[in-house]
């Protein structure tokens, strides 16, 4: 299926959001994730099942001061 991601096209196998973001390394970052418009918990993650043509967006978290 395919994903938009950050703006990108993907094609991905994951069957839910933390699958995706586990094959990415992302799954114990911390990341803020918008799904089809809306901010996903990282709590419900394994509950999200990806779709075709699915909108994802990912922001890592920065610390610094």
């Amino acid at each position: 299926m395919k994903l938009t991601v950050n703006g990108k096209v993907e094609s991905v196998d994951a069957l839910t959001l933390r699958d995706y973001l586990a094959h990415t390394e992302l799954v114990d970052k911390r990341i803020a994730v918008e799904f089809n418009g809306e901010i996903v918990p990282k709590s419900i993650f394994s509950e999200t099942l990806l779709q075709d043509g699915d909108v994802v967006e990912i922001v890592h978290a920065i610390g610094g001061g």
